[in-house]
């Protein structure tokens, strides 16, 4: 088994894991960097244009740098089957098409000339070869006329992963060897999603995201009681009658927001009130409701749109509405990229004592979301170079209510796979190397890799 990883980054960026199994090749992922513009955000697919017969490419999830790159790894293997889950499947063409429009203001606003890589037309054109699959149902992969030679073809199932609606691991099995993909995974129930369902995998080799290896987990922390730190915070912000900004991701992150939201008004714990969105964060909100039976979740019943009084924010409103009375935010994007309602919205009111952010998930160390986390409190810096600088004096809080497995928890899951190499990605190099000298240390037989972009390592 050869597997090389196409990330041009050694840490989190674009997601993509080209996978030689007897004779065969799949593509694990095609995302795009979240940091890096135009083509530098690429996988480097063209460091396997040896390999031009790649049989498939299967999609974990439907995270921008998981998938954000698809039509063009399409480009570059255009005879490969493309599989995912059936509830990646209703998401995918959404986030493709919001790529786009994406790119293309990103070209008019920032002069980005190479974008948009892709175009409408283009995901149009593509979406027809597009196949879903239920989790745990075994598929070939393999190209028809290596099988039809003689050349068996290996085997893919998808697990499902609790991370976000769709997401899942990928199992791939040949005729003598196995390997397992995590993507990206959460080992305990969310407020909507429940934990993974990986069962008891085994597998000969282990790719495995490594997120969350450079924080420890507190011996007394709960997710009950960071619940509880995030009602009491936004209690205290509304009686100061400043708003409350929560930066989340449009998929995933926003709907199980919501959804906390909403059963705190129902028990009493917060005021009934409107909450603004993004509108495609509105998007995704209505797939959740539509799927909620066929999603692995709790409250099947709590459809949002009903629940929740949502606003969708239009073009421009988050740079000129009144930040007053209370107001609560729940804003594409997680990371308050430039251009878009939460890095507008996040300028004006981090100067502001009377205004609160609270993060609950990751935001990148060098994206604006980043830069304001680590700033000290009356302390000017950057924020962005079109905001240029800022002060800040908002209430600004973290909540750990992430969607990304504990360390604890996915270095466990090594040795459940036991697997006789790991190979580790997704994730920075104090991560890395966190699981790398825990999984040494505890399983001294298993080799591991850190694999750096585009140079293959046979496992």
């Amino acid at each position: 088994m050869i597997i090389t990883n196409l990330n041009p980054d050694t840490e989190i960026g674009a997601s993509a894991w080209l996978v030689e199994m007897d004779e065969h090749r799949i593509l694990l992922d095609a995302g795009m960097h979240p940091k890096r513009e135009g083509r530098a955000g690429l996988p480097l697919y063209g460091k396997a244009a040896g390999v031009a017969d790649v049989d498939a490419i299967a999609i974990s999830h439907c995270h921008h740098d998981h998938v954000g790159s698809l039509p063009v790894a399409i480009r570059h293997f255009p005879k490969a089957h493309i599989l995912m889950t059936e509830l990646s499947y209703l998401l995918v063409e959404r986030v493709l098409h919001n790529s786009v429009n994406v790119m293309t203001r990103q070209r008019d606003e920032l002069g980005i000339r190479e974008y948009p890589l892709y175009t409408h037309d283009e995901v149009d054109d593509i979406a027809p070869y597009f196949q879903g699959f239920k989790c745990n149902r075994e598929v070939e992969w393999g190209a028809f006329k290596k099988v039809r030679s003689g050349v068996a073809s290996p085997t893919l199932e998808f697990f499902d992963a609790g991370h976000t609606l769709g997401s899942a691991g990928i199992l791939l099995r040949g005729k003598s060897e196995t390997m397992f993909y995590t993507g990206d995974v959460c080992f305990h129930d969310q407020t909507l999603l429940k934990s993974a369902r990986f069962g008891e995998v085994k597998a000969d080799v282990l790719i495995m995201e490594t997120t969350r290896g450079n924080r420890e987990v507190p011996p007394d922390f709960t997710r009950q009681k960071e619940i509880e730190r995030l009602v009491d915070a936004i209690n205290v912000a509304q009686k100061r009658k400043g708003c409350v900004l929560i930066p989340s991701f449009a998929l995933g992150r926003t709907q199980e927001i919501l959804a906390l939201l909403a059963l705190l008004m129902r028990e009493g714990k917060l005021r009934e009130q409107p909450i603004y969105i993004g509108g495609l964060g509105r998007v995704f909100t209505e797939i959740y409701d539509i799927e909620a039976h066929r999603a692995h979740r709790q409250h099947t019943s709590l459809k949002l749109n009903e629940a929740l009084q949502l606003i969708v924010l239009e073009k421009g409103q988050a740079e000129n509405m009144k930040l007053t009375g209370g107001k609560i935010f729940v804003i594409t994007a997680g990371m308050m990229s430039e251009n878009t309602a939460a890095h507008d919205l996040a300028k004006r009111m981090a100067g502001d004592e009377k205004q609160s952010i609270f993060f609950v998930g990751y935001a990148d160390p060098d994206s604006p979301a980043g830069r304001l986390k680590a700033a000290q409190k009356g302390e000017t810096f950057v924020f962005s170079p079109s905001a240029g600088q800022v002060t800040k004096n908002c209430d600004l809080q973290e909540f750990d209510l992430t969607a990304h497995a504990n360390r604890g928890d996915l270095l466990d899951f090594v040795g459940q796979v036991s697997p006789r190499t790991v190979l580790l990605g997704h994730g920075d190099g104090p991560s890395r190397e966190w699981f790398a000298n825990q999984i040494n240390e505890r399983w001294p037989k298993i080799k591991v890799v850190q694999p750096q972009p585009a140079v293959p390592a046979a496992v």
